[in-house]
């Protein structure tokens, strides 16, 4: 579907306000509602974008205006609908802004709803599986019909899957994440456990099929955190082109399905901004929460991953985030990219059924243990890359976002160093630092480096032989609990020398080994080298 298609539909009653040629034949990919003064970040190349004007008032300089248009062409809009209803017409500052970048304008007058805009891209876009031309299809065309229309009203996974192979004979079918989790089912094939089927997914291979069983991608493109298989446990009598029809169908539904989610993305985003802030007053938090679906009471848990620095990690992240949590069947949670990097989830850690084989599941406690027993089938999704995740413990209200906030990125910095030192994906929980050396795992890299320095003194040159000498007996002394005998003996040294040196390591750092605090000081130091 093209913008200029839009134009053509009396149903809409769209007016043209600025737009050439080459602009009205742009296709457009999908569509995205927003009043955001800055909506490039949550915008998809092609999209139209419907707009309110809320953002703009009479009052407001031309470098914002400018500003929003700007936004949607470095994003790669298509066109921008803006709203009647708010200002009683598209003020003309906004006309001269979009000539300016190349935005084609469209005004949406006041009794054509965004709804019924958004409405007819989709269903002209779903509607396209069933005009193509028969000859390029094994699917029967009244199959095709039928499962358009089903596209078009909203099925259900479950509904669309059944329909699908009906067919066929009605075989044992799913639709699994790329985690296991089953999307849909046919009436014929019994419940999965999301650990089986994950196995199930890692020994096939994908776009292969085998005498006793077959394993389909639905979408080639889509990241290994969200993708979907199509996977018909036992032997089935059909042209391998039939099955690839039929995950083209739930590529379609996917996309539809992510176009809502990005759209939920952004009050999630707004809720995240105010939940770091230190501040946020009494009033937004509460606010933001209903926007996003969750109580405005807690209590909430929050879990902050990282995929790494490299680009799309985020978004990666995000996606991960989001589709590890949708194990938590009934669980209300928001999850957003960080303005700091990463991806973090608002929990309500107080609402939802327990999961399956998972008593209680609706005690933070037991979210907790429910991640991180999940955990493992993340990090199998993708070979190349190592999710880390850190949980806060639980909030009691909004006021205590900020802090469970906090926490999260405390204990995904924990979790960040232990993985980098053994090569290994890390889930932990701010419950899990339970000893020295994890609580100072959480600390930055350069904050730990920097107190080592300083507490060390002189010590810290680790190149000098005699220094590297002194940490090793001092490092000794602190293992053996201060004994003089057991640390001479572990170091096969006269107790003499054990003094001497321990001497020398008083004196270059400054501190009295006698004292507990002073112990403690410089193994933290060590610690933190």
């Amino acid at each position: 579907m093209h913008v200029e298609d839009l134009l053509r539909l009396e149903s809409l009653d769209l007016t043209l306000l600025w737009g050439s040629p080459p602009l009205l034949a742009r296709e457009i990919s999908g569509v995205t509602a927003t009043d955001l003064e800055d909506p490039g970040r949550f915008l998809q190349r092609g999209e139209i974008v419907l707009s309110g004007l809320v953002w703009w008032s009479a009052a407001d300089e031309e470098a914002k205006t400018d500003r929003f248009v700007a936004a949607l062409r470095d994003a790669g809009a298509a066109a921008l609908l803006a709203g009647e209803e708010t200002h009683g017409t598209v003020p003309e500052v906004l006309v001269d802004a979009c000539r300016r970048h190349g935005i084609a304008l469209l005004s949406v007058p006041v009794h054509t709803s965004f709804r019924a805009i958004t409405d007819t891209v989709y269903l002209r876009q779903w509607g396209d599986l069933s005009r193509r031309p028969a000859d390029h299809y094994a699917l029967p065309e009244n199959v095709r019909g039928e499962l358009s229309r089903l596209l078009a009203d909203g099925a259900d996974p479950d509904t669309l899957l059944t329909r699908a192979v009906a067919h066929l004979g009605a075989p044992p079918c799913y639709v699994l994440s790329a985690t296991g989790r089953t999307i849909a089912r046919t009436p014929a094939a019994p419940p999965l456990p999301a650990r089986q089927a994950a196995r199930r997914l890692k020994a096939a291979a994908p776009f292969a099929a085998a005498p006793a069983s077959t394993t389909l991608r639905v979408d080639p493109d889509a990241s290994p955190y969200g993708q979907w298989y199509l996977h018909l446990p036992g032997p089935v009598d059909a042209p391998p082109r039939m099955l690839h029809e039929i995950a083209e169908v739930f590529a379609q539904y996917r996309q539809g399905l992510l176009r809502r989610r990005a759209a939920a993305r952004v009050p999630a985003t707004e809720l995240l901004e105010l939940a770091a802030a230190p501040r946020p007053g009494s009033a937004p938090l509460p606010a933001a929460l209903r926007a996003c679906g969750l109580p405005d009471h807690g209590p909430y848990t929050v879990i902050a991953v990282s995929m790494g620095a490299e680009e799309g990690a985020a978004e990666a992240g995000a996606e991960a985030l989001d589709e590890l949590l949708r194990h938590l069947p009934g669980r209300r949670f928001a999850t957003a990219r960080l303005a700091t990097g990463g991806a973090a989830a608002v929990i309500a850690t107080d609402s939802g059924a327990p999961a399956a084989g998972a008593p209680g599941a609706g005690a933070p406690g037991a979210v907790v243990a429910t991640l991180k027993g999940l955990w493992p089938t993340l990090d199998a999704c993708d070979d190349a890359t190592l999710p880390y995740g850190g949980i806060s413990t639980p909030a009691a209200g909004p006021q205590e976002l900020n802090g469970a906030l906090e926490q999260a990125r405390y204990a995904l910095t924990a979790a960040v160093r232990a993985g980098s030192a053994d090569g290994t994906a890390q889930l932990t929980a701010v419950e899990d630092l339970t000893t020295l050396d994890a609580l100072l795992a959480g600390i930055p890299a350069d904050v730990r480096t920097a107190f080592g320095v300083h507490a060390l003194g002189p010590l810290a040159d680790d190149t000098n032989p005699s220094h590297r000498m002194l940490l090793e007996t001092l490092d000794t002394f602190l293992a053996h609990n201060g004994s003089w005998a057991r640390t001479a003996e572990a170091l096969h040294l006269h107790v003499n020398t054990v003094h001497y040196r321990i001497g020398r390591v008083e004196l270059l750092t400054g501190r009295d080994l006698a004292r507990l605090d002073h112990k403690l000081d410089l193994k933290a130091a060590l610690l933190c080298r």
